[in-house]
Formats: structure tokens, C-alpha cells, sequence
């Protein structure tokens, strides 16, 4: 044990609120020289402070309650009593209401909805104070409304919870718009507005992904110098390239992409029997993107390009994303590319980079280039592909040897109707196609994590740590409910829990443990310290091969520049200061797409479901909690819930460690996986929620009843009450 104690409250309070950059556990016990079992004193301590409001946590960074860093990135939102701005942090992951910071000192004075960055500090009251240091994006303050008609008299109410104003507009300015129509609305003064942009009827699915675009703060329209320098690129020369126009790269993408950012080659390797050459091209943005240009600045104000449905709101206008850096069949690009010399094990024995002038041979959808794999579709690329896919074959000895992460969890896929409507929901199959290309781009990105950290050049990787003790606990008790074994929570690999993975595989819990294995993970991040990736079992990984819809690959690509003197257009200083804020930042857009997707999805099936009331489906058991069951549905994977009110007419307990509703009185169980056959009570396509009543249940264990009744529990059999109406 280390003789050196833990920091005091005062210590670690004073360090968090002068640091700079990331601050989380492992810098405090780092900055404190914090080791072995005073790490867990440490941990207990933290999580303390935590409970009783001192720190605040977001993700694994530490800060005071509402605390801001000493620079911020803010958007106007109102004004004082005495007219002064107020602006709010455009992200914020913290349990307390974002703050609201003065503005001070503004030549010329930004206007509501303007995006600026402010230098932090606080009055003599510890109200925060922000100085403006520049005025990033000027932008009309707008919202999403509905248009409603009161008689003659129409007004525009915000969808925004956070908005609870009523505006008004003139008639004769919508006379030809719907009631019941979602608009974008501008606000002139007052509660007076304007309508600017006519969405669409309040259920189209249009309506539904700008509702959450809306909602989480995406920026989904570019500013006007944005687009202009976009619109003033040149295509790229040979100038400081290499001429790799004749290799015969092979774009393989979803048959629905309008951005190619990756291009594959492979060849025998003739020096190394049975070893292979894989070369994976990667769009040049570097060279159209450079550091403080617009396009920088709102590439990284958006972090990433978020998909929905029905669209894409890109991070780079379409004139980058879709036309000067899509590696587009027969035309020329630049990129950066790095050739990849593989053992016939698998293992790659080197790499080197090149900036290149490039023109892909073909653009295939993954499904055709997995049916000339096959044989079953003729083409005159099908050397190429052969020799794809036996790199491929040796690139999974390798990954074998690694044995990361397999979590097998399908994702659903909305299909639209050509007006905008659900048509149906689908899996869709997992091939070969996608293994390949997502095995090649996971070494592309290794190399790159490689090549920067023997420059000794800072940069930011894709870090995932490994699961808390905490969760591994948790899941250790779940899983032994099933009769499954993990190992020692202190020394868990990916390959104890593929082993787990194994053991389920065809069963009926399969899914099941594949998604409480998920839970118990740790959320994957962006940061300059590298922990490495205990999914992908790597000791580096950095994003390199996706830099049109990431920054973070942008911030790769130029930190390669920079350490292979490829270029003028590399990783700066200034950025090489910031890695930690930008880590940080493009984390939290990362989260902030990811739960717009998954809520417009949401969305979408309630609204698709709201005729479908009465309906009866089939599904799981995937959440128990003391309020009820969340069920997901087995056809759609839908997420809805069944009140405990409506659980039979005795008194349900809940049963944590078996994750487990048990009836007082019968015994009868409902616990997590089993299976289910519910009736869709309620749909309610704004909020995405649904509930179900249970009509027939299937239980898959039997736990000891908990009252004194003796009465065997029906492990089938329907469930007939009253209906209660609840809402999740």
C-alpha cells in the first residue's frame, strides 16, 4: 500500500477548479501521486463529494456544480432585467441547469441566437461573467412551432418544453398555411414572430427529426461565410502528392451513401508468403479544412454529422462532403493513405503513410461486393475482390489472436415510403462485406495512433476503458442467476465475456445477455491521454478513417501531417494546446447525435404504431424497475413500458438482485428476458413512448414466492384485469 493519503476535500476541490483541461480520477490520483489500495479510498471519497453536491460529474470528467471552464463556447439566449445579454453553454452533460452567463463588454454586440466565444469569470456574487473573445456564428434566434388556429386568430406554439411563450403572427402571413403544421419561427420582439420555414404536418417524419435536431441544440443550418468558403475550394493537384490514380481502389459502402470517405486495395504480399498488402485510402479534408478557417469552426462546433431517417445534417457542407472529398467512382481525389504489410498470422508488421492523388476503380454496395465474393453476381472486379477477401481472411487471424469484444446486437433500420412515412422496420443481415472493411479500418486506425505516438505528437484517441468494478459486480450477480459464470472482476477481458457470449449463443437468452453485457461496459470517448480501447483489445486507437462526418479523424489526419512533414495544413499548436477541451467537446456532440437518432427513431415507430392500438405483439422483458416493465418489442425493437399497476391484482415486490417483479401473494414472476405477448395501449408520437398491458406471459426461471400464499405461479397463461392507464 502506497504511504501516500489521499488528497482532503479542500485539496481536490482547489485542483478541479484550477485545471484546465480533463479532470477525472485518474488525473487526481496522478497530479496527489495516489497509488494501489488508496486509489479505491480515493474512488469512495470522490463518489462522495459527488453525493453530497460538491462535484459535479460528467461522463469521467470532475468539476464544481455549474462550474464553466475559464473558456466557453456560448449562444445568446435572453437578457437581464437591467438589458445586459444572457448566453448559455452550448453543450452541457451536467444534472444542474446550464448557467446563465452576463455578457460584458461586446463590440459590436452579438445578437440572440449568435454562438460566441467567451473568457469565464465570476462577480463578487459567484455569478459567472463572460467576456467575449469573438463572435463565432451570427444566427436569428429560432425554434420550432406549431401553427394552431383559434378561430380566426393563429399562434405559433414552441415545441421546446424549455419554451413556454405562446407567439403570435399575423394572419395574412399564413393564410395558405395548415393548422396543425410545424414551422421554424423567428422571434422579432416581444411574443411577436414570423414564420421562416414551412416543415411539414406535425406527424410527417420530416417534422419528427427536426423535432429532436431542435431539441438537442444540432446546428443544422451552415452560416452564410461557411458556405462561401466552402464554395470557393479548389480541386486538389499533384502539388507535394504522390500519383496513385492507377491503383485500383474499391469504394464498398450502404447502397444509400452520398459521402465515400474510405477506398480498400489488397495484394499478395510477393515477399512474405501468405501475408498480404492492404492499402486503405481516406479522403484528404485536411487539405480543404484547415485549421481556424470557418469550415473549422463549425466542423468542430458540430463535432459530427448526424443521420436520421430522412436526412443527414452534416458537419461539412455538401460542396466538401459530398463533392470535392467523396472518393466517387472514376473521378480524382486526394487523400491520405497508408499501406499495411501483414503476416500471414495476421499480424501487421509495418505501415507507411502517404498524401496521394488518387480515382476509385469502383463504387459497390456492400450486399453486391458480397455476392461476387460469392460467386453469385459476375463482374469484371472480381480479381479485386478476391483478393479483398483474402486479406481479409488473414486480417481475421489476427483479430481472433486480439479475441475483442463480439457483442452480437442488430441494429434496426427504418424504411420510408416515398412520402416521408414508415413503411417498415428491418434488421439488416450482417455480411462478410461489413466485417471486412470494419476490420480494415480498425488497423488503418491503429496505424495512425502508431505513427503519431513515435513522433511523440499529441493527439487524440478513441479510448474505451475497461468496466468499473461496480458494473462488473452487478453483472457477475445477474449472470449467475442464469447459472453463468465471469471471471474475477479485477483481471476481465473481452475474451471472458465473448466466452459468456458463447455459452448463450441460440438460446433464448441470448440477446439478453448480449445487451446486460453492453450495459456493464464503459462509454467509448475522445481524449489525448491514451488509456487504449478494451473493446477492440488495442493498446492504440485513434479515428483516422471517417474525417468527413468526425473531427476527431480531422484532428488525426492533421496531427499525421504534422508528424510526417506531409504538408503545411498539420495540427497547430494552438490545437495541440486544446486536445483536452476538444476531446471533451466532440464527446459530448458524439452523445448528443446519438440520443437525437435514437429518440427520432422512437418517434417514428410510436407515430407508426398509432393506429395499431389495441394491437397485441411479441416481446421481451428488457428493463425491471420498482415502477414497472420496460418491454421491447421482438419484430421492431421498440421500447415501451408496463406500469406495476397493471401487473395482475396482488402486490408486486421488487426483486433487484434478480432483476424480478414477484408477486406478494402467487409468486408469479416476470423477470428480465422473458418472453412476452403485450397489448399496445397508448402511442404518443411527440414524447416516442409507448405502453403495453401483458396479455400472456412466459417466464423462464422460477423464484421463491415472497408472501405466504402456496398457490403454484401459471408460467402461461393470460392475464385478464381491469385496465389501468399509466405513462412511462
Amino acid at each position: 500500500m502506497s504511504k501516500t493519503p489521499v488528497p482532503t476535500r479542500d485539496e481536490i476541490l482547489r485542483f478541479v477548479a484550477d485545471s484546465t483541461g480533463r479532470v477525472g480520477k485518474r488525473e487526481i490520483a496522478k497530479a496527489f501521486n495516489v497509488k494501489g489500495a488508496n486509489r479505491v479510498e480515493l474512488k469512495s471519497l470522490l463518489a462522495e463529494m459527488a453525493d453530497e453536491g460538491l462535484l459535479a460529474k460528467s461522463g469521467k470528467r470532475l468539476a464544481r456544480p455549474g462550474e464553466l471552464p475559464r473558456v466557453a463556447l456560448l449562444s445568446v439566449s435572453g437578457r437581464t432585467s437591467d438589458g445586459d445579454l444572457l448566453a448559455e453553454p452550448t453543450t452541457w452533460e451536467f444534472d444542474e441547469p446550464r448557467p446563465k452567463v452576463t455578457l460584458i463588454g461586446t463590440k459590436p454586440a452579438p445578437g440572440m441566437g449568435d454562438r460566441l466565444l467567451a473568457r469565464i469569470s465570476y462577480d463578487d456574487d459567484g455569478r459567472p461573467v463572460g467576456k467575449v473573445i469573438k463572435v463565432i456564428e451570427r444566427r436569428p434566434a429560432s425554434t420550432l412551432a406549431v401553427l394552431e388556429r383559434f378561430g380566426d386568430r393563429p399562434q405559433l406554439s414552441p415545441t421546446s418544453k424549455k419554451e413556454r411563450d405562446i407567439y403570435f403572427v399575423h394572419p395574412d402571413a399564413v393564410k395558405d398555411i395548415p393548422s396543425d403544421t410545424l414551422v421554424r419561427i423567428e422571434v422579432d420582439r416581444g411574443r411577436s414572430a414570423r414564420v421562416v420555414e414551412v416543415v411539414g404536418p406535425v406527424g410527417s417524419e420530416q417534422a419528427v427529426s427536426l423535432l429532436a435536431i431542435h431539441a438537442h441544440g444540432i446546428p443544422d443550418r451552415f452560416p452564410e461565410r461557411v458556405l462561401a468558403e466552402a464554395a470557393a475550394a479548389e480541386p486538389a493537384t499533384l502539388k507535394a502528392r504522390e500519383d496513385w490514380r492507377d491503383v485500383p481502389f474499391l469504394t464498398i459502402d450502404p447502397p444509400d451513401a452520398k459521402d465515400h470517405d474510405d477506398a480498400v486495395f489488397a495484394e499478395p504480399d510477393p515477399h512474405n508468403e501468405g501475408g498480404h498488402i492492404v492499402t486503405v485510402a481516406i479522403a484528404d479534408v485536411a487539405y480543404y479544412v484547415t485549421p481556424g478557417s470557418a469550415m473549422d469552426e463549425e466542423a468542430r462546433l458540430r463535432g459530427n454529422s448526424t443521420y436520421f431517417p430522412d436526412r443527414v445534417v452534416p458537419m461539412l457542407p455538401e460542396r466538401i462532403s459530398n463533392d470535392l472529398c467523396s472518393l466517387r467512382e472514376g473521378e480524382v481525389r486526394p487523400a491520405m493513405a497508408v499501406r499495411m504489410v501483414f503476416a500471414r498470422d495476421g499480424r501487421k508488421q509495418r505501415h507507411t503513410f502517404h498524401r496521394v492523388l488518387m480515382r476509385s476503380e469502383r463504387r459497390l454496395a456492400y450486399q453486391d461486393a458480397q455476392k461476387i465474393a460469392d460467386g453469385a453476381l459476375e463482374s469484371d472486379v472480381k480479381p479485386l475482390i478476391d483478393n479483398l477477401w483474402a486479406a481479409y481472411r488473414c486480417l481475421s487471424k489476427g483479430r481472433d489472436a486480439r479475441d475483442p469484444l463480439e457483442l452480437d446486437l442488430p441494429e434496426r433500420k427504418i424504411i420510408l415510403t416515398p412520402e416521408g412515412q414508415v413503411d417498415r422496420v428491418v434488421v439488416p443481415e450482417r455480411l462478410d462485406a461489413h466485417k471486412l472493411i470494419e476490420e480494415f479500418m480498425i488497423q488503418a486506425n491503429v496505424a495512425a495512433a502508431e505513427t503519431c505516438e513515435a513522433a511523440r505528437l499529441p493527439l487524440l484517441y478513441r479510448i474505451h476503458d475497461q468496466p468499473s468494478l461496480e458494473k462488473i459486480e452487478a453483472l457477475k450477480e445477474f449472470l449467475g442467476t442464469l447459472d453463468l459464470k465471469l471471471a474475477s472482476g479485477a483481471g476481465v477481458r473481452p475474451g471472458d465475456f465473448n466466452g459468456i457470449l458463447l455459452k448463450v449463443g441460440g438460446t433464448q437468452n441470448a440477446q439478453l445477455v448480449n445487451e446486460v453485457i453492453l450495459r456493464s461496459q464503459a462509454q467509448a470517448e475522445y481524449a489525448p491521454d491514451n488509456i487504449g480501447h478494451f473493446g477492440l483489445s488495442l493498446r492504440r486507437y485513434a479515428h483516422f478513417t471517417s474525417p468527413i462526418r468526425r473531427y476527431a479523424d480531422l484532428i488525426v489526419h492533421r496531427a499525421l501531417i504534422r508528424a510526417l512533414d506531409l504538408g503545411r495544413d498539420g495540427l497547430s499548436d494552438h490545437e495541440i494546446s486544446e486536445l483536452s477541451q476538444i476531446g471533451a467537446d466532440i464527446s459530448s456532440t458524439e452523445r448528443r447525435s446519438m440520443l437525437a437518432e435514437r429518440e427520432t427513431i422512437d418517434r417514428l415507430i410510436a407515430q407508426w404504431l398509432t393506429d395499431k392500438i389495441g394491437a397485441t405483439f411479441e416481446g421481451r422483458i428488457g428493463g425491471v424497475t420498482k415502477a414497472g416493465l420496460f418491454i421491447k418489442l421482438k419484430e421492431t425493437g421498440a421500447d415501451g413500458f408496463v406500469p406495476i399497476s397493471t401487473l395482475g391484482n396482488e402486490y408486486m415486490i421488487y426483486d433487484e438482485a434478480n432483476q424480478a417483479l414477484v408477486g406478494e401473494a402467487t409468486g408469479t414472476t416476470f423477470r428480465l428476458g422473458d418472453d412476452v405477448t403485450v397489448r399496445l395501449m397508448e402511442a404518443a408520437p411527440f414524447s416516442g413512448a409507448l405502453r403495453f398491458d401483458i396479455i400472456e406471459h412466459e417466464a423462464t426461471t422460477k423464484l421463491p414466492r415472497r408472501g405466504r400464499h402456496t398457490s403454484r405461479p401459471s408460467h402461461k397463461r393470460p392475464m385478464k384485469r381491469p385496465m389501468k392507464r399509466g405513462r412511462r
